[in-house]
């Protein structure tokens, strides 16, 4: 059998580790020009990794099967260092938070650190492609994607008996191309994660990070809007990520290096119904108004004038760890919709009063932040073309992808 996969990231590694023993030949299409410089975004930037039913995805994957992945990924560190620790574990905790309305999720978290990650990725490319069977392709981006007959023709010459898409939420215009074609695979496409990068001093949530690294709770604001934390990252430092045609804001966190700061996304799940079929559409188009307004780069604001709709102009006590050259102070306010403005002021307002600091006015705010939920696509409609990973729209994480990735291999072989 001769299949291909489009993009190496975590749900084609979790595929090939699962079926890389077999007689199957596998090709690997990947549009950057090297391991080095691969768009791997959703492992690249920081690598946490969590093992939970509540949170990465609306699969059902067994909690055996999550911490077996999160073991691989150690392994391939060449050290074994890791950041570790537990949500919500300490019912202290939970009752504080759950008192003021919020729904704090139980995971256990196992933080790899930006620092390495180049070398994990590195160490298992290194296994895969000595692998007779395994070949890439860097820089070989697809556009088209045509299924005849029996077989899938991609640009290149030759035919597959499979391809699986695995390009994760950065390949959206090759779903979008293959959704206008197929449009019959689309089950779902009316959910968007827009909101926020907050970031502040260590010393207010010290104890939070220290009980449990990462603290993820939900809460439902008075808009009516679901609120939630991601990506925590205690010591850690905000960054960039460029998708071509607009830039959004992230955060990361390093092993060895640690800054003043602890940053993490507050996130408006927004649900909108028919006519909406387009929400990276719609969350694309929030982020090009941001970065208009910013002359290509994010806004940068402190929470009393965001609160305020007053545009910044200076900063007082906390110290951005994104590089000035990459903000700009300005009012998020004239970029966001009020609604989902007016949820993450109530969001903050009321963490604030479970963890005093919080809302101080001259923490920082950084926009756009913006998680594209890919339409949900539908794996039964072909027999030879299936989804994987983030770009399926059933999974979230660097663990439920590779998970996603692993039970697919499962699947080809039961074949």
């Amino acid at each position: 059998m001769k299949i291909a996969i489009i993009g190496f990231g975590a749900a084609a590694i979790g595929f090939i580790e699962r079926v890389k023993n077999s007689n199957i030949e596998i090709h690997v299409f990947e549009k950057s020009k090297d391991i080095y410089s691969s768009s791997i975004s959703g492992i690249r930037a920081d690598g946490k990794l969590f093992v939970s039913k509540e949170m990465g995805g609306d699969l059902d994957i067994d909690l055996d099967l999550q911490k077996q992945l999160v073991d691989f990924w150690i392994s391939k560190t060449g050290n074994g260092n890791y950041e570790t620790g537990s949500s919500f574990s300490n019912m202290d905790y939970y009752k504080q938070f759950y008192s003021k309305g919020f729904l704090p999720i139980h995971s256990d978290f196992y933080h790899l650190g930006t620092d390495q990650l180049k070398q994990i990725l590195f160490n298992i490319y290194e296994e895969y492609r000595s692998l007779p069977n395994i070949h890439f392709h860097f820089e070989s981006p697809v556009s088209q994607v045509n299924i005849e007959g029996e077989t899938v023709t991609l640009d290149y010459d030759g035919a597959f008996d499979k391809v699986y898409v695995a390009v994760g939420r950065s390949g959206h215009a090759l779903i979008k191309a293959i959704i206008k074609k197929y449009p019959q695979i689309v089950l779902d496409s009316t959910k968007v994660d827009i909101g926020i990068r907050f970031e502040l001093p260590n010393h207010i949530v010290e104890d939070l990070n220290r009980e449990m690294y990462e603290f993820k709770i939900k809460y439902k604001s008075k808009t009516g809007y679901m609120v939630r934390t991601f990506c925590n990252n205690p010591s850690g430092y905000v960054v960039t990520e460029n998708y071509g045609d607009f830039t959004t804001v992230n955060g990361h966190a390093k092993i060895k290096e640690k800054s003043k700061n602890t940053n993490f996304a507050i996130l408006t799940t927004v649900q909108l119904t028919e006519p909406f079929n387009d929400p990276i559409g719609y969350g694309a188009n929030i982020a090009q108004l941001s970065n208009m307004l910013g002359g290509k780069r994010v806004i940068l604001q402190t929470y009393s004038h965001f609160k305020d709709s007053k545009r910044t102009k200076n900063l007082y006590r906390v110290k951005p760890t994104l590089d000035e050259k990459k903000y700009i102070l300005g009012d998020i306010n004239l970029a966001y919709p009020r609604r989902i403005i007016e949820s993450i002021i109530d969001f903050v307002e009321n963490l604030d009063l479970v963890v005093p600091g919080v809302a101080h006015p001259d923490n920082l705010v950084y926009a756009p932040e913006i998680k594209f939920y890919s339409n949900a696509l539908n794996n039964e409609e072909f027999k030879n073309l299936k989804f994987i990973g983030d770009c399926s729209g059933f999974t979230r994480s660097i663990i439920y992808a590779t998970a996603h990735g692993y039970m697919m291999g499962e699947e080809i072989l039961g074949d």
